[in-house]
């Protein structure tokens, strides 16, 4: 049910409250994958999951998609690696053909490619699902653009903003927990959060990944960049893990900003 501006639930928020049909039973099954099999999806598989990204909701198609089979290079070695890429760089083209010159500020111009290429990535982890080939994202493509862009000799205007490791899994691991409803979607405005609705969400999220051991498997307990560390991979969760994360890493802007300059958007002139 809502109420004033917050949604409440009127019961607890449960896959079995919810519709049912293969599409949503794919998504809300969606977990990362970092273990595969030695096989290589089929090139119809391949065609298939890139067109499935095609034909998400674009504003300009604002993105170009990168591929390596390397897999020793690859993280996991997962048998394929995706670049999805904002791309200014074509609708420049087409601008140019036309006679038209391009005077959108580089700020807005990503903006709207972040959207496009996020659509376009998302819809490929679908659909590879939805086929049996499973994924994960990383997102370090941001901060190694640079080496991107000499690897594959991008054009100017062409920026890789994620990256897909893709490949059959060799693992069946759960589904992440996420945060509860009422945390998530509000009617009419952003309610004041109070202390209880983020402990309860701390909580939910803590105990979720604790009973799945997720830190553990992974060995991705973040160190601390001062004190002594009292967490052990027996109370060491997910709002720790985040609270480290974002509490001590990318304080400054410059390198991602030199990312971005080296692919050709100027954000704020290097002069100021």
């Amino acid at each position: 049910m809502f109420s004033g501006n917050l949604f409440v639930p009127s019961v607890e928020f449960t896959v079995d409250s919810m519709i049912e049909n293969p599409v949503i039973d794919t998504i809300l099954d969606h977990k990362s994958v970092r273990k595969y099999k030695k096989e290589s999806p089929t090139e119809e598989e391949i065609e298939t999951i890139v067109r499935a990204g095609q034909q998400a909701p674009f504003v300009s198609q604002l993105y170009s998609v990168l591929l390596s089979r390397d897999r020793e290079k690859h993280p996991f070695k997962a048998p394929l690696m995706f670049t999805i890429c904002i791309d200014i760089h074509k609708i420049q083209r087409i601008m140019d053909q036309r006679g038209w010159e391009l005077i959108t500020n580089d700020l807005s111009l990503l903006l709207f490619g972040m959207q496009d290429a996020a659509y376009m990535a998302q819809n490929m982890v679908t659909a590879g699902e939805s086929i049996g080939v499973g994924s994960v994202f990383l997102g370090r493509a941001i901060y190694i653009a640079e080496s991107i862009k000499d690897e594959y000799d991008l054009p100017e205007k062409v920026f890789p903003l994620v990256q897909l490791a893709m490949g059959y899994p060799d693992e069946d691991e759960p589904p992440r927990p996420r945060y509860p409803m009422d945390l998530v979607l509000f009617e009419g405005s952003y309610p004041e959060l109070t202390d209880e609705m983020i402990e309860t969400a701390m909580e939910s999220m803590d105990e979720g990944y604790l009973e799945q051991d997720y830190y553990r498997k992974l060995g991705a307990k973040i160190g601390l960049s001062e004190g002594e560390d009292e967490y052990t991979y027996d109370d060491y969760s997910w709002t720790e893990h985040m609270s480290r994360k974002w509490g001590q890493w990318y304080e400054s802007m410059e390198t991602p900003m030199k990312q971005l300059r080296a692919c050709g958007f100027d954000i704020v002139p290097e002069d100021q």
